[in-house]
């Protein structure tokens, strides 16, 4: 018990100069223990400026992001690469995403549409909204008034069009070309784009030369003209197969007039093309590098090229080679290069795997939804995600993802608006087909049990980082 003295000297001093606090000891705990002194707290967004995607899961505010806006502080480039099973909501972003950016003016999509039910590409429903007509790429109607796409087109450089017909070959033949088989397309092309001036030089010329070269390429090189056409034959069998075999017509002749390149949303349907042959590499080879030579220019529009299926591409070295310049040099004017994926598996662990990671470098935005536990911690590891990231991708439900922008790391919903609804959600496309406003009462209090858990693993990880301290 305190003595009189004190309490009549405390009384005074707070009678003159205001009460005076009680001095507490301090007591030491831990972080985990004194986890209840800390407010709630959310990592800070991508800023106000830009396409809205939905809101962040645990903040609850509007999540806003856009390639174009932040390159150059917050992004060292726009290209983008989306992950995730079938079914989590991969395809629903990609199509509000893309309707989003045409709001702009000075945006312009090209999409290859891989994927399609009913005789359509799933972006079909998206095209006709807007009046536009799909470039439909099928082997059986390309004799027939199909789309046709040159790649001799004269609007391709002469370095673009032998660059591109390497890479047919040795994407057919899944190897490269040796020195003497190269030799002999060189000079084939050479001479075709000599020598036809009064239309457009086609497959079929370069075939023609190979099986029957010039006696001038034997003689600059200083060897017979048998070994010139020996070294060609193999070149002209696989580019006889574009000529004469399952993809005739597509590519044999000059490039379809009345292909529209100012169109806002260009749309490439290959959903007639096997995706699993060797046909689809290919195609998108040959569309790449036209549209490199034709579509991107100097203009200042601001252009995405959003590809699904993507790991054709990444997954070719060949293919990925010229892709991987299309995006060096696509940055300097403006070009968003997006990939979507399933599996990450399907890229690192493929025959490109160095191809694979120079583009994944590239992608300074990932976004990675619903994986099973060990392919999520595979995608962490190669994409360098926290450790908390990592451990509620298997738990997300569909229509929310883990956003990676350049370090900058959320967890956000993905909103659809009514009038993107039908658009984006179609019996062709049952398997992504899935948001919160459409799912059942128990899907739905599942979705806020994962939100609720994926707060509390995220909080407990901060809280951990720290290291243990005296808290007063």
């Amino acid at each position: 018990m305190r003595d009189p003295l004190s309490a009549l000297s405390d009384a005074f001093t707070a009678f003159l100069f205001g009460k005076v606090e009680t001095t507490r000891l301090p007591v030491r705990t831990s972080t985990g223990q004194a986890q209840a002194v800390y407010l709630p707290t959310a990592a800070p967004g991508l800023g106000d400026s830009g396409v809205i995607i939905g809101r962040e899961v645990y903040s609850g505010k509007g999540y806003i992001y856009d390639p174009f806006q932040l390159y150059g502080q917050q992004l060292p480039a726009p290209h983008w690469l989306v992950l995730g099973e079938s079914g989590n909501g991969k395809s629903a972003l990609e199509k509000t995403y893309v309707l989003r950016q045409l709001r702009f003016r000075d945006r312009q999509v090209v999409v290859l549409d891989a994927q399609g039910e009913d005789g359509v590409g799933e972006w079909n429903l998206i095209a006709q909204e807007l009046g536009l007509t799909p470039i439909r790429l099928d082997p059986t109607s390309a004799l027939n008034g199909g789309i046709r796409l040159n790649p001799l087109d004269p609007a391709i450089t002469t370095t673009g069009q032998l660059a591109l017909l390497r890479t047919i070959i040795e994407v057919a033949m899944g190897h490269g070309l040796d020195e003497r088989s190269g030799f002999a397309l060189k000079v084939a092309h050479a001479y075709v784009n000599e020598t036809t001036t009064d239309r457009q030089p086609v497959l079929m010329d370069i075939v023609d030369q190979l099986r029957h070269p010039e006696p001038e390429s034997a003689e600059a090189m200083n060897v017979d003209i048998d070994d010139v056409r020996a070294w060609g034959l193999d070149v002209a069998l696989v580019l006889d197969r574009l000529v004469d075999g399952d993809l005739r017509g597509m590519f044999d002749g000059p490039t379809s007039a009345g292909i529209d390149l100012d169109a806002p949303l260009i749309v490439f349907d290959l959903s007639h093309i096997d995706r699993n042959s060797i046909a689809m590499p290919i195609l998108m080879a040959i569309v790449g590098v036209w549209l490199e030579h034709t579509w991107i220019r100097p203009d200042r529009k601001k252009r995405i090229f959003l590809v699904e299926e993507a790991w054709h591409i990444i997954n070719s070295p060949f293919v990925a080679q010229l892709f991987q310049r299309l995006l060096k040099f696509g940055r300097r004017l403006g070009l968003s290069f997006v990939a979507v994926v399933h599996h990450l598996s399907d890229v690192v662990d493929g025959a490109a795997a160095r191809e694979a990671a120079a583009i994944l470098k590239m992608a300074s935005t990932r976004t990675i939804y619903a994986q099973k536990a060990d392919e999520a911690r595979a995608t962490g590891l190669v994409l360098g995600l926290p450790r908390w990231a990592v451990e509620i991708i298997p738990t997300l439900t569909p229509g929310i993802a883990v956003w990676d922008v350049n370090g900058n790391v959320q967890v956000v919903k993905h909103l659809i608006t009514e009038a993107e609804r039908p658009l984006v959600f179609t019996d062709r496309a049952m398997t992504e087909s899935s948001t919160s406003d459409l799912l059942p009462e128990d899907v739905r209090a599942a979705e806020l049990e994962a939100e609720q858990r994926a707060a509390r693993i995220e909080n407990q990880q901060r809280l951990n980082e720290s290291s243990e301290s005296t808290v007063a």
